[in-house]
């Protein structure tokens, strides 16, 4: 079958994208849709949180105050987290690094970004850090669910060849080079002389991942005590074990310097195991006597 030269093609649902487009321009400035579906997920979160304390009766003047601090201190962290584990292409020019319209933000170093801010801000303020981590961690993946689509659109962090229900086939010449591996030279599909990789759609399997966890914590966050870390950790726990599952499909992994070991994955797994044994050690129950 033939997609007329389509940009973006899911083949076996039926699902034809002829154009794709990472922006649009409102006065003759090009505004990314991948900072206005940021922009959402950030305000979603927002939301969500000032819902969990209002739902528990607390002050939810205090999530508007902290917001701002965490928004600053995430996009640093997340900046800083892609250019240390790629630097060889800052290294000649360290302006580029201050340039974040063209893309190089790490979900794992906003998240650290976060939880700095969030230890600043519960030690300024005197309020109590783990309350405010567990209203804000069901926003938090909730707005990651939604900032993947950010990656749709770019056409980015997606994986290798598959020929799955889920298939996402992407003219080779939208693509950044860079993130086309071997595997999908090798398994190049061409229509109507056009080149296409086809690929797994990681963002969707980890936006759809996200968002099942959200409706866990959500529910878990509003049913129990918040301050306790319980949503916290249970927050780690899910992201860790997705991430560290769709992440081993991914062909741009960010990875330790002179290694094949993909940090982002490396990291999944440890924050999934330290979690898993927090969640046992704080729920065993003493021997009996």
């Amino acid at each position: 079958m033939s997609y007329n030269g389509a940009d973006l093609i899911f083949p076996h649902l039926n699902i034809v994208i002829e154009t794709m487009k990472d922006h649009i321009t409102v006065f003759g400035v090009d505004i990314a849709f991948y900072g206005i579906i940021i922009g959402i997920g950030m305000l979603m979160a927002l939301l969500i949180a000032e819902r969990i304390l209002a739902r528990h009766g607390e002050d939810t003047g205090v999530i508007y105050d902290f917001f701002i601090a965490a928004v600053i201190f995430g996009v640093i962290g997340a900046r800083l987290y892609y250019v240390i584990f790629e630097w060889d292409q800052y290294r000649g020019d360290i302006l580029k690094i201050l340039n974040i319209r063209q893309g190089g933000l790490a979900i794992y170093g906003g998240i650290i970004g976060g939880v700095l801010a969030g230890l600043v801000f519960s030690r300024i303020r005197k309020y109590p850090f783990l309350k405010l981590a567990d209203c804000c961690m069901p926003g938090v993946i909730f707005a990651q669910a939604v900032g993947r689509w950010g990656n749709f659109f770019n056409c980015e962090a997606f994986g290798g060849y598959t020929d799955s229900l889920f298939a996402m086939r992407i003219r080779q010449s939208i693509v950044n080079p860079s993130m086309i591996n071997r595997d999908l030279l090798e398994h190049i599909i061409t229509d109507n002389g056009i080149p296409y990789i086809q690929v797994h759609p990681t963002f969707l399997y980890e936006s759809c991942w996200n968002l099942l966890s959200f409706i866990f914590l959500y529910r878990y966050a509003v049913k129990h005590d918040i301050g306790t870390g319980d949503v916290t950790v249970r927050y780690f726990l899910l992201y860790g074990i997705g991430r560290f599952l769709i992440e081993g499909l991914r062909t741009d992994q960010l990875r330790l310097p002179g290694t094949s070991i993909a940090v982002s994955q490396l990291l999944s797994l440890l924050l999934a195991i330290a979690m898993l044994v927090i969640i046992i050690l704080k729920h065993k129950r003493p021997a009996v006597k």
